[in-house]
């Protein structure tokens, strides 16, 4: 039986990089990209790229507001069940997307 041990990390408070660690991460840095080893990553098919999704696990960071929208448009979100403030931010994540240029909208 193995027993997980977890740790928090405040990223805020790391300890400083020993000498020997700045020197691997300077190494690293100017290695020309021939040396570096992709064994063990298996190589992406254009099939793989035919059904990739962009942002697919991008969750944006939610900030609380207040907006004032008109009681019908209001009455008509809610009237489509549970979930009208994501059908609202879906709604303005849509128009904003086609407002830079067309991208993919989403759901």
């Amino acid at each position: 039986m193995s027993k997980i041990v977890k740790r928090k990390v405040d990223m805020s408070k790391l300890p400083p990089l020993s000498a020997k660690q700045k020197a691997e991460l300077k190494a690293l840095a100017t290695a020309p990209d021939e040396q570096i080893d992709y064994s063990d990553i298996p190589p992406l098919s254009s099939e793989f790229w035919k059904v990739a999704e962009r942002g697919r696990f991008y969750k944006p960071v939610k900030k609380s507001t207040t907006v004032r929208v008109d009681a019908d448009v209001l009455a008509w979100l809610k009237s489509q069940g549970k979930g009208y403030q994501t059908r609202i931010n879906s709604i303005l994540r849509n128009a904003m997307l086609r407002a830079l240029g067309g991208r993919r909208s989403v759901r």
